[in-house]
């Protein structure tokens, strides 16, 4: 009997679900949900966990204590000093209307230059930035801008000991100085591999930022090969390809290191983006592979030695991407497409032409200018290399024997010329002959040297003179300035009237 009403209990509320389910599935309107995975609706997924998804390989957090001990002993604080200095104004040949009235008398002696130049005085400037040292006798690495047009150098060591620095050798092409502190057994940066970082590692900046003491700051690379346009301000040949990260970088951490979570120098701390001058979220190091070679030609002798490939290309960021197909540039292409090929460059001899497209360098893949153009500052005029390129869409490798500005394999000694501080070049016979000269030496680019430090000549500046003699080439002004230490040098500009004369002292410049 028990059995009996058991069982029929059983069968009532089983039917009863049934029903129920029935009932419910009839009537009841289906609901479109987030849950749902469908053509019409976003496929979405609870963030639950569920065992077996985890990362294998996944980095645990990392601890930056000893990476951070190991290099700030070998990080300096740079001070500078700029003393104030005379600078002769520029000055036309046509007389002003009060000088017409008044005479040459009634300005002054104050405000007459060689030459009937006026003077004027700019104030003395402090400023500082950061340092590694590479050796343990003292040489360090920095920043050109850090050191640029600088009077006095005082280097401070992280043990609150001070020494007086000079200048070994700078390249404005990279933002890079080396300058020297007389100091034995100190502590130093051993050099890392800045191939082998990758986007997303950890790094650390460790520098003196906004005056402060040894400061580290961690964040990760956020990209590489990045070019921001700040060394071509100031060089027409500058290279850029920065290593980018998100470590916190200010005024004041120029020069220092970028260092990877090992203690090793993996680049050069730059420059940062910013629309204020501080931090906004991105700093840029200068990689330190490319370091090593513009340090130890500046230690052993004293320039940099540029190599050069001999070719031409246009930079996709200086064209409109709208006229990206009338400039030929495409957009399926990761390489450097060459628009042309020096007749003596290190590209014609290999047989690189015009059209080619240029993927790799010694087998390193270079899909862009930044990229490929670090590649070849790593070497020097005479080192053999090979080049992978394409040409109608066929692969092919070649070597060939890099060349110097010249088009030869000679080691290039610093000239007078580059004391001068500004790319010049002779002025070819056609912009010549639509100004109505014979030739002259065009002045652009002005950045750390002597017309920068006693002139206020300004870019576009057309030398005709030089010490009374006429100059049309850079031979002329090389001749002209070996032999004479004041020069007045005269000339003109192309979208002024008049003749305008700057005086340098050389004597007071660099010396060779």
């Amino acid at each position: 009997m028990k059995f009996r009403q058991i069982a029929a209990t059983v069968l009532i509320s089983a039917a009863t679900a049934i029903a129920s389910i029935f009932v419910y599935n009839r009537y009841q309107p289906r609901l479109a949900g987030p849950y749902q995975n469908g053509s019409e609706n976003i496929p979405v997924n609870y963030a639950s966990y569920m065992p077996g998804a985890e990362v294998k390989n996944a980095t645990p957090p990392t601890d930056f204590t000893l990476a951070a001990k190991t290099a700030t002993p070998g990080v300096v604080h740079i001070k500078t000093r700029i003393n104030p200095r005379e600078v002769n104004n520029n000055l036309q040949r046509k007389r002003s209307v009060l000088q017409d009235f008044f005479g040459d008398d009634f300005f002054g002696e104050e405000f007459q230059g060689e030459g009937g130049g006026r003077k004027y005085y700019v104030p003395g400037q402090m400023a500082s930035g950061s340092g590694v040292l590479i050796s343990d006798d003292g040489y360090i690495i920095t920043n050109n801008h850090v050191v640029d047009d600088a009077d006095e150098i005082a280097v401070t060591l992280n043990n609150y000991k001070t020494y007086k620095a000079k200048v070994v050798g700078t390249d404005p092409n990279t933002d890079l100085a080396v300058i020297k502190i007389d100091a034995k057994s100190l502590p130093y940066l051993l050099y890392g591999n800045s191939d082998e970082v990758e986007v997303g590692q950890w790094v650390l900046a460790v520098g003196y930022p906004l005056n402060l003491e040894t400061t580290v700051t961690a964040g990760i690379v956020s990209a590489k090969a990045r070019t921001i346009g700040i060394n071509k301000q100031a060089r027409r040949n500058a290279i850029e390809s920065f290593i980018q990260t998100d470590a916190a970088v200010n005024q004041g951490n120029s020069g220092g290191a970028l260092i990877n979570t090992a203690g090793e120098l993996v680049g050069i701390n730059s420059a940062i983006a910013s629309p204020t001058g501080a931090y906004a979220g991105y700093s840029y190091a200068i990689p330190v592979n490319l370091v090593k070679k513009v340090v130890n030609d500046l230690m052993k002798y004293g320039n940099v030695q540029r190599a050069y490939l001999g070719i031409l290309y246009q930079d996709p960021s200086s064209i409109p991407e709208e006229r990206w197909e009338e400039a030929g540039i495409r957009r399926d292409i990761n390489g450097v497409v060459v628009n042309g090929v020096t007749e003596s460059g290190a590209a014609a001899a290999a047989g690189i032409r015009k059209g080619d497209v240029i993927t790799g360098i010694n087998g390193i893949v270079t899909p862009s200018i930044p990229q490929m153009t670090e590649q070849i500052a790593r070497y020097k005029p005479g080192d053999k290399i090979s080049i992978n390129y394409l040409r109608d869409e066929k692969e092919y490798t070649t070597n060939t024997v890099l060349k110097n500005a010249d088009g030869n394999t000679d080691i290039v000694k610093s000239t007078v010329l580059d004391a001068l501080g500004a790319d010049l070049s002779s002025l070819d016979k056609g912009n010549a002959a639509k100004l109505g000269i014979r030739g002259g030496v065009y002045v652009e680019n002005i950045s750390s040297g002597i017309l920068k430090k006693q002139t206020s000549m300004k870019p576009s500046f057309i030398i005709l003179k030089a010490g009374g003699e006429t100059v049309a080439s850079l031979e002329d002004l090389k001749r002209v300035l070996a032999k004479q230490k004041k020069v007045q040098l005269e000339g003109v500009y192309p979208q002024l009237n008049g003749v305008y004369y700057y005086n340098i002292d050389l004597a007071n410049g660099e010396t060779f």
